[in-house]
């Protein structure tokens, strides 16, 4: 058995899955990250900070919150260092021999030192106030913005402990006398108390390792062939929770905690569908966390950081931001698998307030189809059906909308307003035939999108969503299908491009230009099971999992040709692990049920 896996096949299987480069080591809610650039590691935060540098993405670049953190020799000098990771916990070996990082809390590292004399040497950016002791230091930073501590703390007898201040911040050098092994605490934290207790190391390994084998074991079983990607999704779901913290009101999952600080809205109902196999509370938060921040019109923001929400942006228009509705597709789908009713009867006024903001505030023609006030709200932000202007008329968002006032017609009937419920119904049959009668183009078999009453000229796969309703005549359908499953438009090794490969604009490496994206693939397949195309279905879950099925990571999209992840595609990608998760269930359900019987003889 290896001692530091416990015997755990999960953590075996995860060996070296966690780079230190693109992939950081880190744990469910934290906000720390550990990376390595060359022989020396890093801590990053996944946090926004956009009152500091007044840029949305700038944590993305900023300078590490401890860099150029190296393991030294007797005289200080750097070593090379060679890192074996597991999900729990990093094994570091030098010429001192080995040390081992784990995380004692979310915001407390504790690393491990062998015996001898040796040391460390780390950078701290943003220090202001600086106090040594015997045992280590506390390094804070109390401006206005931002407040932080950084503090270490060692049972080794430190025979050099000097630090200076430079690069606006401060360099601390250590040195270690250890007659066995001893331990060096790191905690970093925004609040006014922090951690200086040693915990006991070996117990310490053995809780983090108990806690991923535990979170991994309760995943639903799957084909083995999904076995190595299945359970780095896992992997993926875990780290990428940050705690809850001001405007964070719950413990909820970043779309990549690298790329996208924050919680996003449409992400946020993905991911609530792979959590609902393993924590219920957790995945239902993923959809409360966004009702909490909801308006008194009823809009539900973009997005939600901790210091604040996004529900107005002044590029690349001025216009509120949203997301698409699929809150209540995504809620029926937690109750389908817990049966929770009173989760839905929570939900319920919500949503309907949400359903009402979109008829009410969109639908600047008057025409009774909302439409999109800002490319943003579509989730699709740079795909060219924004190219013409806004506000745009769009087939998926009404989709999603017959999709949502079906759902409120269930929810509607299991909580008991059966009046309601059949309200509901009625609403999403109008609206699936007010959509066919201002937006179906039967010369070219497509849905167009439309901006002030001119129609899009762009050939996406979002024409042919209004599949997804399950309320197209068959003459329809079929055209649908035929555009989806042509090679030339739709059908490549690797569906769905999100511009048809024969359009003009299709751009296979550009964000919504071209890519395929697996939530869009999700959402398909759905459609098509609900229509009775179950092998068209079933192709299509089969390659996508094929397409994510290589390499090292999961990503935010890929190449619909050639399954490589384009430069700019995000790593550790929330919806694509949760997706994944979702597409290796049901293809693993379905080759259980392909099996022949056994029979005794």
């Amino acid at each position: 058995m290896n001692e530091i896996t416990h015997g755990s096949p999960y953590l075996e299987l995860l060996k070296n899955r966690v780079s230190l480069y693109k992939v950081p080591f880190s744990e469910r809610g934290s906000r720390l990250m550990i990376f390595r650039k060359d022989d020396q590691l890093r801590i990053r935060l996944a946090e926004r900070w956009f009152k500091l540098d007044n840029q949305l993405s700038g944590y993305r670049t900023r300078t590490p919150i401890v860099d150029e953190w190296v393991l030294t020799d007797a005289a200080g000098a750097a070593l090379p260092l060679t890192t074996t990771t597991y999900p729990h916990c990093i094994e570091i070996t030098n010429s001192n021999g080995l040390y081992r990082l784990v995380f004692v809390d979310q915001e407390t590292l504790l690393l491990t030192l062998p015996p001898g004399r040796h040391g460390l040497r780390f950078h701290a950016s943003m220090v202001d106030s600086i106090q040594s002791d015997r045992r280590g230091g506390v390094l804070r930073l109390t401006g206005s913005v931002i407040r932080r501590a950084i503090v270490y703390t060692t049972d080794a007898r430190l025979v050099v402990h000097q630090t200076r201040r430079e690069n606006g911040g401060c360099t601390v050098e250590l040195q270690f006398d250890c007659a066995g092994e001893a331990r060096l605490l790191l905690n970093i934290t925004p609040r006014l108390g922090f951690n200086r207790y040693l915990p006991d190391a070996a117990a310490t390994i053995d809780a983090a390792a108990q806690r991923w084998h535990t979170w991994f074991a309760a995943a639903p079983p799957v084909a083995e062939q999904f076995h190595r990607q299945y359970y780095f999704a896992w992997l993926a779901m875990r780290i990428g929770l940050i705690s809850s913290r001001f405007y964070t009101t719950r413990e909820a999952m970043t779309p990549s905690k690298i790329h996208y600080v924050g919680v996003w809205q449409w992400d946020a109902f993905f991911h609530a569908l792979a959590y609902r196999h393993v924590e219920r509370r957790l995945a239902q938060d993923q959809i409360r966390i966004v009702l909490d921040h909801q308006r008194e019109d009823g809009m539900i923001p973009d997005a939600i950081h901790d210091e604040g929400v996004v529900t107005h942006l002044t590029f690349p228009v001025d216009a509120d931001v949203t997301k698409p509705p699929l809150l209540a597709w995504a809620a029926w789908k937690l109750y389908e698998t817990d049966g929770d009713r009173e989760f839905l009867e929570e939900i319920y006024e919500p949503v309907v307030r949400w359903n009402r903001w979109w008829f009410d505030h969109n639908d600047t023609d008057g025409d009774g189809l909302p439409e999109y006030q800002h490319p943003f709200s579509s989730g699709l932000d740079d795909s060219p059906l924004w190219d013409d202007g806004m506000p745009v008329t769009s087939p998926d968002l009404l989709t999603y909308l017959v999709l949502q006032e079906e759902t409120l017609a269930r929810i509607a009937n299991v909580i008991g307003l059966n009046e309601e419920a059949e309200l509901w119904n009625r609403r999403a049959d109008r609206l699936a035939l007010r959509l066919i009668d201002r937006l179906w183009d039967a010369e070219a078999g497509l849905f167009w999108a439309q901006h002030r009453g001119r129609r899009v000229n762009v050939v996406t796969p979002f024409n042919l969503f209004p599949l997804l309703t399950g309320r197209m005549p068959a003459d329809i359908v079929q055209r649908l299908l035929a555009h989806l499953t042509d090679p030339a438009q739709f059908w490549t090794n690797y569906p769905a491009p999100t511009v048809s490969r024969s359009d003009p604009k299709y751009d296979p490496l550009t964000m919504w230009r071209g890519p395929s994206w697996v939530n869009i693939n999700y959402l398909l397949k759905e459609g098509l099971q609900r229509i009775g195309q179950q092998e068209i279905a079933a192709e299509l879950r089969r390659r996508t999992l094929e397409m994510m099925l290589e390499g090292d990571d999961l990503y935010e999209y890929y190449h619909p040709e050639t399954r490589a992840a384009p430069p700019k595609a995000a790593p550790l990608y929330g919806w694509s692990s949760a997706l994944f998760i979702e597409m290796a269930i049901e293809e693993t359900n379905a080759l259980h049920s392909t099996q022949p019987l056994s029979s005794d003889r």
